[in-house]
Parts: structure tokens; C-alpha cells; sequence
């Protein structure tokens, strides 16, 4: 048990750490949407941005909804929240690993044919990739929906029922089915963005060496912005590999005692989260040249 004001502290952290995710995910969506509103079109990235901010925006208002609701009266099911939160939390890994997939075909420089062929189709197939997402989320609900009937059956027998031996059986079928339905939905994602992002750094690493042996000016300024990509892929691969795997720990909850050290598991996992959104953020363009505006408007005014 930890102490009762450190609880709170933590609880704290975690509300503003929220907060902050909101806004960051409201600034991509604003940015992003007016960027499409004037120019009546946004390149394949910023739509996967676009789609990624307003997940991150739902999904961190229905965390801090389940979590409180969940953390204060542990006993009730609350399936509207849960049923969102399982829709809406494998959304983030399925986009962002469709992320990796575009930069790692549209930067990386293998001539293997299937590279090639991904080359010339993988823009023309964002649309249809970002609504294969869409429905992967939508079958997790089917799961969800057992699994909350699941608890609310055991909960109404245990009132009901002499004999716990049929609870504890359907105690131990729902701790299992709640432990491999997540960890499958969310390991797949996480091994195709891993995938994706170490093959963009080998090429990326294989066209920088070669560019070293070159002395010209452009050369240089060619293996300053390789050398950066790269620092940045790893910062983000070190981040969202974190991300992932505090989310599996807490699915599992083999580390901590989940009651005791919710709030601090919490305020770990969302202090990752909004820096990985902050790095998302860097890696637009339009995003990038907003930033820049309004930061030199802060510093003229």
C-alpha cells in the first residue's frame, strides 16, 4: 500500500497528463482539418493523423471516465465506458503502426518487387487500410460484450448460488478470456509497426553510409537530415515499444498490485503517451510550420 497523499499526487499527475493528451489530439484534428478545409485535400499522412488525433481525443476522455468510475466503485460494471474503451484503445496501435507501414514503403529504398509494388499502391490503399482498422476495433466489441456479460453474470450468482464452485470456474474462464483477447489485438499492431520501423532505419542506415563517402555541401546537409530521421525513428520506436509494453503490464498486472499503484501505473503510462504524441506532432509538416508561427508570434509579442 502506498500512502494516501501519494495517491492523490498521482491521480493529479494522470488528470493533467489527460488533459494535455486532449489538447495535443485537438490541436492535430484543428491544424489538420482547416489544413484540409482550405486546401480541399490532405496528403495520406495527415489523414492518418487526422484519424489518430480524434482517436487519442475520444480515448483519452473514456480512459478518464472508466478509470475513475472503475477505481471508485470497483464492484459495478460499468459496460457502457468498458465497451468504449475496448473499441476505442487498440485504435492508437493500428494507426500508428499504419504510419510506420506508409513512411517504411514511401522512404525506404529496397528494390525488392514487393516494395515496389507497395510503392505505387500504398497511398490509393490508405482509405481502405484506415477502414480495416475501423473494423478490427469494432470486432474487439463483440469480445467485450461477452466478457461484460461474463461479470455480470458472476456477480448476480454469486449472490444467488450456495455452491461457489460454478463461480469460481467462470471466474477463472473470464480472468483468461480477459487476458488473451487484448494482448492479441494489441501484439499484432505493435509487431508489424516494429517491423516496419527497423527495416526503415536499416535503409535509412544503408543510405547514409553511402553518403558519407561523399564530401560535397549537398552531401552534408543530406547526411544531417538522414542522421536526424534516424535520431527521431528511434526516439519514437524506444517510446511507443515503452508504450506498449506498460499497456500489456497493466493488462496483466504481474508487476504491481493493481488497487495500490493504479494511479502511479497510470500517470507512467500517460506521461509516455504525450510525449509520443508530441513527436507525432513533429513528424508533419503543416503541424511542424504551425508550431513554428505560433511560436514566433509568442516571441514577437
Amino acid at each position: 500500500m502506498i500512502p494516501i497523499q501519494l495517491t492523490v499526487f498521482f491521480m493529479v499527475i494522470y488528470v493533467v497528463e489527460s488533459l494535455t493528451i486532449i489538447m495535443q489530439s485537438g490541436l492535430i484534428v484543428a491544424v489538420l482539418g482547416r489544413e484540409w478545409v482550405q486546401v480541399k485535400r490532405l496528403s495520406p499522412v495527415d489523414v492518418i493523423l487526422t484519424s489518430l488525433g480524434i482517436c487519442r481525443f475520444c480515448l483519452q476522455w473514456a480512459s478518464m471516465l472508466y478509470n475513475f468510475c472503475s477505481y471508485f466503485n470497483p464492484n459495478y460494471v460499468f459496460w457502457y465506458y468498458s465497451i468504449t474503451w475496448d473499441f476505442l484503445n487498440p485504435l492508437p496501435f493500428w494507426l500508428t503502426s499504419l504510419l510506420a507501414v506508409v513512411y517504411c514503403v514511401k522512404v525506404s529504398s529496397f528494390t525488392h518487387p514487393t516494395f515496389l509494388w507497395l510503392r505505387w499502391r500504398i497511398l490509393r490503399l490508405v482509405p481502405w487500410l484506415l477502414l480495416a482498422s475501423l473494423l478490427i476495433s469494432c470486432v474487439t466489441l463483440i469480445s467485450s460484450a461477452i466478457r461484460n456479460h461474463m461479470k455480470i453474470q458472476i456477480i448476480s450468482m454469486e449472490h444467488f448460488l450456495r455452491n461457489n464452485t460454478m463461480v469460481e470456474r467462470l471466474k477463472m474462464l473470464l480472468k483468461k478470456f480477459a487476458l488473451s483477447q487484448p494482448v492479441v489485438v494489441l501484439v499484432i499492431p505493435f509487431l508489424l509497426f516494429l517491423a516496419s520501423t527497423i527495416l526503415l532505419m536499416t535503409s535509412l542506415s544503408q543510405h547514409l553510409e553511402q553518403m558519407q563517402h561523399h564530401n560535397t555541401d549537398h552531401s552534408n546537409s543530406s547526411v544531417n537530415a538522414h542522421s536526424t530521421a534516424l535520431r527521431s525513428l528511434a526516439i519514437f520506436l524506444i517510446f511507443f515499444t515503452s508504450y506498449f509494453l506498460t499497456i500489456l503490464i497493466s493488462i496483466l498486472s504481474i508487476l504491481y498490485d493493481k488497487r495500490s499503484w493504479f494511479w502511479v501505473w497510470e500517470a507512467v503510462i500517460y506521461a509516455i503517451v504525450s510525449v509520443q504524441s508530441t513527436s507525432l506532432m513533429l513528424s508533419s509538416p503543416t503541424l511542424k510550420k504551425v508550431l513554428k508561427v505560433r511560436c514566433w508570434g509568442l516571441e514577437a509579442a
